[in-house]
């Protein structure tokens, strides 16, 4: 008798994917607006004197990343596990009423545990730490979802059907493994006070380091959470969807393994960068920048893998705005990780330090890399997941280039911005004193505000276009399996 096809449960992908769009449009929203009140100073009080406490700059901007890191790309990540976790392994969810008990247990905790996130940021509730602002019990709660997506990945994995472990899988497991150790030892915490003492007292709490240590692992924790949340498992992503929206085998699995232990020997030990001339030793200093330096070279082997895998098909890159997504995405990723590196260079950082350029540097990679790979995943898993065609090709083109416009006005604005900031802190005068006021650098920033502003405008604006593309095809006619995998060029 032949075997009957797997039917995959993708009940929690579903719930993952819409929340990524939703918070998507919340965390860019949030960026837009702050964007905006780094041109404007006075939008910071944009709903009146009353409400500023909750609207201004310093409230907004630690929502603007979290919701961004942790809401938008984890839910993305997770909710391609939920769908690239099955088919690779060749094993349904629902065969196992635990794992789906474990997902959706997953999904509903996260969901509870951001919507209390998002109130005590903008109460002010944070512990200060860059990427690491919550309070203990939202630790101790962001440790159990975490477990939560441990288990499931390790339940799927005992009854795959597949006994090879393709390499996104690789990155899965590394995401999980690398961010568990990291969050632990970073969120080492007190409280400082149970019982009484106002409402505030009860969740209050000191980090278990100090000083120099405290910013030591603070930045092993947060260059980590850009390697371990924003690259392995974009990675795991595309080495997936491309392949399979192109119908070309990957370049070299031989390279991908490679790049894979490249990383994560390398990156766990670049985070010294960020404490350039600092009171952290100075041989700390240069291990960090040398390991960043390294770091170039595991990166560029992801990417080039990914670009070569479209070797003799390139006309599929100008057929296909999902193949668009994805090898633009792969180029923004070869250019932020060229980046980064140069900027770790002791002398190079010496102007870069505290500049835009570095915000310049995140977000090529942030609004290019991992944001276009988000896109692009959830472009290929929503006609499987809904057995509906892609409701407007057209219009993926037209968020194509409106967005990556966006991304250029961006970077390019940020760059010229933090050069210029740099070498305007350290000009002197014949005398040695300083010739600029701090005034005189923002003043001469201001239309690097606004054109960065436009940027984050337009980006807003496609990931509009792709929230209503993706609706109208959730609501469209359903279509049967034959016509999906004719679908050029969303087929395959």
């Amino acid at each position: 008798m032949e075997d009957r096809p797997l039917e995959y449960d993708y009940s929690v992908t579903r719930l993952f994917m819409m929340n990524t769009i939703f918070v998507g449009i919340v965390g860019m929203l949030v960026g837009v607006i702050l964007a905006w009140q780094m041109a404007y100073p006075e939008l910071n009080t944009f709903l009146g004197e009353g409400l500023a406490e909750y609207t201004n700059f310093s409230r907004l901007r630690v929502l603007h990343t979290d919701s961004v890191i942790y809401g938008f790309v984890l839910s993305a990540v997770w909710a391609s596990w939920y769908y690239i976790g099955q088919r690779v392994l060749k094993v349904s969810m629902a065969e196992s009423r635990t794992l789906m008990i474990l997902g959706k247990l997953h999904f509903w905790i996260y969901f509870a545990a951001s919507a209390i996130i998002v109130v005590s940021l903008l109460m002010g509730i944070t512990t200060s730490k860059e990427y690491a602002e919550f309070e203990w019990p939202l630790d101790l709660g962001i440790t159990i979802i975490w477990l939560l997506w441990g288990a499931g990945i390790a339940g799927l994995i005992a009854i795959r059907r597949e006994k090879t472990l393709y390499i996104s899988i690789w990155y899965f497991i590394a995401t999980f493994l690398a961010v568990a150790m990291l969050h632990l030892f970073n969120n080492l915490e007190i409280p400082t006070y149970f019982g009484s003492g106002g409402i505030g007292a009860w969740y209050h709490s000191v980090s278990m380091y100090a000083g120099t240590n405290d910013a030591l692992v603070q930045w092993w924790f947060g260059h980590n959470a850009v390697a371990f949340v924003l690259t392995t498992p974009i990675i795991a992503m595309i080495y997936y969807f491309l392949p399979k929206e192109s119908g070309q085998a990957i370049y070299s699995y031989k390279l991908s393994l490679l790049a894979f232990w490249g990383l994560m020997f390398v990156y766990l030990w670049a985070g010294g960068h960020h404490l350039l001339y600092s009171t952290v030793p100075d041989w700390v200093q240069t291990m960090g920048s040398v390991f960043s330096v390294i770091l170039i070279l595991p990166s560029w082997g992801s990417a080039i893998n990914m670009l070569l895998t479209m070797k003799g098909e390139w006309q599929q890159v100008a057929a296909s705005p999902l193949i668009k997504f994805m090898i633009m995405g792969s180029t923004f990723y070869m250019f932020s990780t060229l980046e980064g590196p140069i900027q770790a260079i002791k002398s190079v950082n010496a102007i870069a330090h505290f500049t835009d350029w570095i915000i310049g540097h995140v977000h090529d990679g942030a609004l290019g890399w991992v944001g276009f790979m988000v896109v692009a995943a959830i472009y290929h898993m929503a006609p499987r997941l809904f057995n509906r065609e892609i409701y407007s090709k057209s219009l993926m083109a037209a968020q194509f280039w409106i967005q990556t416009l966006g991304i250029v006005l961006y970077f390019t604005s940020m760059w010229i911005a933090g050069i210029t900031q740099g070498m305007m802190w350290r000009a002197h005068d014949e005398f040695g004193n300083l010739a600029y006021s701090f005034i005189d650098t923002v003043e001469v920033l201001h239309p690097y505000f606004t054109i960065r502003a436009v940027g984050g405008t337009l980006y807003l604006i496609g990931f509009i276009m792709f929230a209503y593309n993706i609706y109208k095809t959730t609501s469209a006619r359903e279509v049967e399996a034959s016509e999906l995998q004719n679908a050029s060029p969303m087929g395959a």
